[in-house]
């Protein structure tokens, strides 16, 4: 299994044959400033934890370009599919998907979702977390945009997660604190790559705060070099 951040809460996930791109906001994106198509090269699906512009970034063309099949909720999957995407793999909370070897439970994210169309914005459900699991391989935990809630230590009890991608940059998500205690009070994460942070000058810039909060658990936290795949 493969992980590759590209800044934000971007990620791609090579598990089990699957080739998986998180929430594709690669145009635009700061901290990764190239376009979509090295970053979408073979994958086989999109993930999509809500319907916010710098989650659901580069969706469509990608889409398009690749025939990779969208999962998400109900009402995103509909969103993707007005504007011509033809493959799309609905779901909602508490369900799972089988991917084709690569399980995805849909889970809960304290946010919100929607999207600006023509200066009108479009209610686009709940936003999700997602659990990836395949054989053999470390389960996954995508928090997607959330604040903490004590549903977590469920999660940790069904699915026992060891990797963990967190959002760290407060103001719309945890900050280094919350999400500190989050992985320390729920989780016995092996590895722990903290995301939404440094892209915008509203978000707390570096993962200082979440380190350090952390304490002696600091040494579970990978930070990767942008667009670099590392196996897990």
């Amino acid at each position: 299994m493969q992980l590759t951040w590209y800044g934000h809460a971007t990620f791609r996930l090579d598990i089990a044959g699957q080739s998986i791109l998180i929430d594709p906001f690669l145009t635009g994106n700061p901290t990764w400033g190239k376009g979509w198509q090295e970053a979408a090269d073979g994958i086989t699906h999109i993930l999509l934890t809500h319907g916010h512009g710098d989650h659901i970034g580069d969706t469509v063309p990608v889409a398009k370009a690749t025939g990779a099949t969208v999962v998400s909720s109900f009402d995103i999957c509909n969103f993707v599919g007005r504007q011509g995407i033809e493959k799309v793999n609905p779901g909602n909370h508490g369900g799972t998907l089988d991917l084709g070897g690569v399980a995805v439970s849909f889970v809960n994210a304290f946010h919100s979702s929607g999207f600006d169309v023509d200066g009108s914005p479009v209610y686009l459900g709940n936003p999700l977390g997602f659990i990836i699991t395949a054989p053999g391989e470390k389960t996954v935990y995508v928090m997607g945009d959330t604040g903490i809630f004590g549903d977590m230590g469920l999660y940790n009890e069904i699915w026992e997660p060891k990797v963990g991608l967190v959002p760290i940059g407060d103001r719309f998500t945890m900050g280094g604190k919350l999400a500190a205690l989050a992985c320390r009070k729920f989780f016995n994460f092996d590895t722990v790559v903290p995301c939404h942070y440094g892209t915008f000058p509203m978000l707390d810039q570096t993962p200082d705060t979440f380190l350090a909060e952390l304490g002696d658990k600091a040494g579970i936290v990978t930070i990767p070099e942008v667009g670099k795949a590392f196996s897990l």
